[in-house]
């Protein structure tokens, strides 16, 4: 397998999901984040970084893209991947090559050979734009995270150091962002659990929805449904 190879296999995925910006080769080394953020002239939070790891005792593989300035809590992803008598363990090159078709250094977030358990994490929806491997050490492709998140079809939550409340507004504010995303259709209800008012604010506690958003809500039109998903957005923005 040489890196071209690699390379057009994500590209190719890329065309085929529809995604508007292809592979970038870049002349200088991104194995690293803080390399690719120097190559690309971004900050290191918008490097979207791939880091795999392996489930005893059935050898799932499982992979986590998180911002390239966060570090994963190992054991927060255990949680979420592992079940009872599961653990995980970080993975050798020849692993991640023969479960991805990549090498260490260039793992896309898609286009892998088996299918991965995956997980976006919360943390690089902070950014309109963020950087991928591409497959190869030097390729790199852009997105915005929820692009990111539509493209890998990954499950979104924090897998680094958020605190709850946090977590909480930054779930909802990548969930709305998805939203907003994602082809025309008629958009989720957002919905948490039962509503629960804010006295001070006027809004949802869970959901960020006024009480005269809630109550119209089964009757709007997708468009205007999508409205509310962008005020949603910006309200939990606003608090993060």
């Amino acid at each position: 397998m040489n890196g071209s190879e690699s390379v057009d296999r994500v590209a190719a995925v890329l065309a085929e999901r529809g995604h508007p910006h292809a592979p970038r080769m870049l002349a200088d080394s991104a194995r690293t984040a803080q390399e690719a953020a120097d190559a690309l002239g971004v900050q290191l939070g918008q490097i979207a970084k791939s880091i795999v790891f392996r489930r005893r005792p059935d050898d799932a593989l499982v992979m986590v893209v998180t911002s390239g300035d966060q570090r994963v809590d190992e054991k927060k992803l255990a949680a979420l991947a592992c079940s009872n008598g599961q653990k995980l363990g970080r993975a050798d090159a020849d692993f991640v090559r023969e479960r991805t078709g990549f090498v260490i250094g260039g793992v896309a977030p898609l286009a892998h050979l088996s299918v991965p358990l995956l997980w976006l994490d919360l943390s690089l929806f902070r950014f309109d734009q963020v950087w991928a491997a591409a497959g190869h050490p030097h390729a790199v492709f852009a997105a915005t995270p929820a692009q990111l998140a539509l493209l890998t079809r990954a499950r979104l939550d924090d897998v680094a150091s958020m605190e709850p409340a946090v977590r909480a507004l930054a779930m909802l504010r990548a969930r709305a962002a998805c939203v907003q995303a994602a082809p025309a259709g008629d958009p989720p209800s957002p919905c948490i659990s039962v509503c629960r008012m804010d006295e001070v604010s006027g809004l949802c506690i869970g959901c960020m929805r006024s009480i005269d958003e809630i109550a119209a809500w089964s009757t709007l039109a997708p468009p205007a449904r999508r409205q509310v998903w962008r005020s949603i957005e910006q309200r939990a923005a606003a608090l993060l």
